[in-house]
């Protein structure tokens, strides 16, 4: 690959790097009224965490506001049923830098936020996670270092939330075929497609 940027003084010369005001002025170091908005209205975010292996980023998604403000530098993130392989758990243990994107269904603003975690197992703050009389193992608590709003380009270019661009789901690979593919045949198929929705409404919690 030819043209590839391999200094700071490079990309900032690609760019003409000169952030308008507005770029600068947005982060702080904790929440604002506005942020606390953002995060108390969305339903879904992705988790930015790296470890010896190398960097992870997971999808985390519940009931809209699921992400409790404790104070204006703390969060705290339920975890949820999953597939327990725990990558971002993992990773938190041995390095507990983090990065945060929420999105808002029908809103072209996301909210980006850095900081540090750490897991707890407090079975007093898990009680008050919990749904269906189901409390979740853990909690991700983050302490907030730097927290900005994003610009909404991106979303209008994807046209992520227009029902007009959704692909329809029967052109994509479903997770049974997904899975027979990379296993040979041994997991995965047609069963298992079956059979998900059935498991996932009574894995949910």
């Amino acid at each position: 690959m030819t043209h590839t940027i391999q200094t700071l003084d490079a990309l900032l010369e690609l760019y003409d790097a000169r952030p308008v005001p507005a770029a600068l002025v947005k982060e702080t170091a904790g929440l604002t009224p506005h942020y606390r908005t953002l995060i108390e209205a969305s339903p879904f975010l992705v988790i930015g965490t790296v470890g010896p292996e190398g960097l992870d980023c997971s999808p985390r998604g519940d009931q809209r506001g699921f992400v409790r403000i404790f104070d204006e530098r703390t969060l705290v993130i339920p975890d949820r049923r999953g597939n327990n392989r725990l990558d971002s758990l993992r990773n938190i243990v041995r390095d507990p830098r983090v990065a945060l994107l929420f999105l808002i269904p029908g809103s072209g603003t996301t909210l980006r936020v850095n900081g540090r975690a750490v897991i707890s197992a407090d079975p007093d703050l898990l009680s008050g996670f919990a749904v269906e009389g189901r409390s979740p193992r853990s909690a991700i608590v983050v302490t907030l270092e730097t927290v900005y709003f994003q610009c909404a380009r991106a979303i209008v270019r994807s046209r992520l939330w227009d029902t007009d661009a959704r692909v329809d789901p029967g052109v994509l690979p479903s997770p049974g075929a997904m899975l027979a593919a990379v296993s040979a045949g041994e997991v995965g198929g047609e069963a298992y497609d079956s059979n998900w929705p059935t498991r996932a409404a009574a894995t949910l919690w």
